[in-house]
């Protein structure tokens, strides 16, 4: 083996190889991370055009499970009850009635769904049992709506049955307010059957008279069976008395019911007044029998006692 000889210059190194160009691959391929070579300052960009940090490529998310029952529905508010506030005072809630059993919130709503202005849907359930009492409520977004729905759907058929919708306002009629001033007159009604409920016994009378406001079947506190009567409340004392002539011994279930006036009920104040007044009354006859009998006493004292008395010392 030769050695060079000392103070000869070695050969120039060979240039570095560009991977790229001889089919070999860069180091970051095989898992290594490349370096980064120093940059001078002419190979810097300008700061507003400075890249961003190199960041590694993030995990792509997975796709979320599809729905198989596709996308739930949105129920938003008709565009003609877009923007528009509803009134307080405005009455914009329906009355439903001759509702079967099985009709619940859920089967009315439904009824309604093509109208899309439906907030809200309740039907009226007896406390002690949960059965429907086969009337409800149907609230919309405004008035204007609850008269489109009253419009349409009033007398049409209701989906899956052969019974037609009997729609209503909910508290008073067109252009009321909710407040109810008038005066009621309440219609005695007795005889009624072990099953006839409030529902019942109003719509029996609300079929015939407008102006009928609510019944009440009275019941037993403790057992809450029906204590075989109750009550009727008319806005009108004409339609009342023509209840009386024209209803009394209808049948209503399976007995006829038995009509008569019903004692409307004093105000406390009026109640305290003629009591104060009784007692009055009552001390006044006292007092003149307390003097009658003081006078009698002393009328009886004076002739049988007194008088003699007198007679005698006169006559010593």
């Amino acid at each position: 083996m030769m050695q060079q000889p000392t103070g000869v210059i070695p050969p120039p190194m060979a240039p570095p190889v560009d991977p790229a160009q001889h089919g070999v691959a860069p180091p970051h391929a095989y898992g290594q991370p490349p370096v980064a070579a120093p940059q001078q300052p002419w190979m810097m960009p300008p700061p507003h055009l400075q890249p961003p940090p190199y960041q590694a490529a993030a995990a792509v998310p997975a796709a979320p499970p599809q729905q198989m029952w596709g996308p739930t529905p949105q129920y938003s508010v008709a565009p003609a009850a877009q923007g528009a506030v509803a009134n307080s005072d405005e009455i914009r809630s329906l009355w439903i009635g001759d509702l079967q059993y099985w009709m619940d919130e859920n089967y009315i709503y439904s009824c309604f769904l093509a109208s899309g202005e439906v907030q809200s849907v309740k039907v009226i359930r007896n406390k002690l049992t949960n059965q429907s009492e086969c009337y409800g409520f149907i609230e919309f977004a405004n008035r204007a709506a609850a008269e489109r729905a009253l419009a349409t759907y009033n007398g049409t058929l209701m989906p899956q049955t052969e019974q037609a919708f009997r729609l209503n306002w909910a508290t008073l009629g067109s252009g009321q307010k909710r407040q109810d001033d008038s005066p009621d007159h309440t219609l005695f009604v007795g005889d009624l059957a072990a099953d006839v409920t409030d529902i019942m016994l109003q719509e029996a009378f609300r079929a015939h008279y407008s102006s009928v406001k609510g019944a009440k079947v009275i019941t037993d506190h403790s057992t809450g069976r029906s204590k075989g009567y109750g009550f009727v409340r008319f806005g009108d004392e004409n339609e009342l008395n023509r209840a009386m002539t024209e209803l009394n011994g209808a049948i209503l279930s399976t007995r006829p019911m038995r009509l008569g006036p019903a004692a409307n009920k004093k105000p406390a104040v009026v109640q305290q007044k003629g009591t104060l007044a009784l007692l009055i009354l009552l001390y006044v006859n006292l007092s003149g029998l307390v003097v009658d009998f003081l006078m009698l006493v002393f009328s009886y004292a004076f002739l049988y006692v007194f008088k003699p008395a007198i007679s005698l010392i006169w006559y010593l």
